[in-house]
């Protein structure tokens, strides 16, 4: 790929354009809305722990099946929810077998304990027993919550000043209802940040990844020279790669749509036959994850796609993919925590401006909402929930390994019929 201004090109461009455009744009900061689950891994009566910048969360689906997302703390002894259930969509918590409606509030009050323990004092103590929760929307096959780090007792006492209709895919391009999708979600065990870098980074693509994508126009060998167009508003800033000819025709599209969503497509937004979008969690320092989804307007036919076993092949890329980037992502955090990513020690090429306008940013927005501020932990902390085993690959190999082993078995099965129907002919 060719490089289209020096280091110095870029700082100036970024400062004047910074200059120029320092109102309306980029208005969302690091606390907002945030994809944080899929609607397929939320399952009736099941708790879904994760956390957000530290602080533990759990999501789960009441009585009407509306998913809810509250602060895993339970207000009658400031135990967790984990190893609780989930009773006629109400949250039972495992320690004292404390009840919680959908709206908050503790429902068995009176046996909360013991059946044979009445305590007078329940009256006043139920004025304050309550959830602490964050507003929790479902929409689209995604479970947004709006993280602000401060969950209230009262939703109706919630003002969010950012909506979410600036973030759903819809805003950006693309009708989800028209395409067929496939679906992974990853964990590492890095800085959240340095994962959407990656993946603003088109460079690294060719190079890292030639070999497992399965496009024979992205490899190593095939590195090309593209222009680049950058736009920016207040939702989003976009960058758009085009192949150096006549045609001018777009080769890929990024969209970063702060705090934590990205979106490809290859080729133009209007006509890509393939989209990939991707939302970041800050779980902890040092912790996060991601949904991966690939919407395609190709094999749509679902006995198709099962026949050739496209879900699995699909995941077997994902998982080699975020694998291959992983030790980078590690490396990277390493060195950024270090203080060796300064400015000194780092230079940007040209093509690196969609990066550059990401910390900018991104920086701009540590400093106005300090979300690690909100739950800092210290040397002394219980490291209970960064202890707690990350369930996805590339962190944890399991689910990949059980996705060979689906490949190869339904491979054989497939195999099996062949020489059966060649004996009975021959016979």
């Amino acid at each position: 790929m060719s490089v289209m201004a020096t280091t110095e090109d870029i700082s100036d461009t970024l400062a004047d354009s910074a200059s120029e455009n320092s109102e309306g744009l980029l208005t969302a900061g690091l606390l907002g809305w945030y994809a944080v689950c899929s609607s397929s891994s939320l399952k009736k009566e099941e708790i879904y722990n994760l956390s957000m910048y530290n602080e533990p969360i759990i999501l789960y689906r009441d009585n009407k099946g509306r998913a809810r997302c509250i602060k895993d703390l339970c207000p009658h002894r400031g135990s967790s929810f984990m190893g609780g259930s989930i009773q006629d969509g109400e949250l039972v918590c495992p320690y004292h077998g404390g009840r919680f409606s959908s709206e908050g509030e503790c429902t068995n009050l009176d046996r909360l304990t013991c059946q044979h323990i009445i305590d007078s004092n329940y009256n006043n103590y139920a004025k304050r027993i309550h959830l602490s929760q964050y507003p929790c929307v479902e929409r689209d096959g995604y479970i947004y919550i709006y993280y602000n780090g401060k969950a209230k007792d009262e939703l109706g006492e919630w003002n969010s000043e950012d909506k979410l209709v600036d973030h759903i895919p819809d805003t950006f391009g693309f009708k989800i209802d028209e395409y067929k999708c496939e679906e992974v979600t990853v964990d590492f065990k890095c800085d959240w940040a340095r994962i959407i870098e990656n993946h603003l980074d088109i460079l690294h693509i060719f190079w890292i990844h030639g070999d497992t994508i399965p496009d024979s126009n992205v490899n190593r060998k095939t590195i090309t020279s593209f222009d680049q167009k950058i736009t920016k508003d207040f939702r989003h800033i976009e960058s758009k790669y085009m192949h150096k000819s006549d045609s001018k025709d777009e080769f890929i599209t990024l969209k970063f749509i702060p705090p934590g969503r990205v979106l490809i497509y290859k080729g133009s937004p209007e006509t890509a036959r393939y989209i990939q979008v991707l939302d970041h969690i800050p779980l902890a320092q040092n912790r996060a994850r991601v949904i991966v989804r690939h919407y395609r307007k190709f094999l749509t036919n679902e006995f198709l796609a099962k026949l050739v076993m496209f879900k699995p092949l699909q995941h077997r890329i994902f998982y080699r993919i975020f694998s291959e980037d992983y030790l980078v992502l590690k490396t990277q955090t390493y060195n950024q925590q270090m203080g060796y990513v300064e400015k000194d020690n780092v230079k940007l090429l040209g093509e690196d401006k969609m990066i550059q306008y990401f910390w900018d940013w991104h920086r701009k927005a540590t400093v106005n909402d300090s979300p690690w501020s909100l739950h800092p932990t210290t040397s002394t902390t219980n490291t209970v929930h960064m202890d707690f085993p990350m369930p996805y690959p590339p962190e944890n190999p399991k689910l990949a390994k059980d996705n060979e082993k689906s490949i190869l078995i339904n491979s054989i099965i497939r195999i099996i019929p062949i020489p059966l129907l060649i004996l009975l002919i021959v016979l």
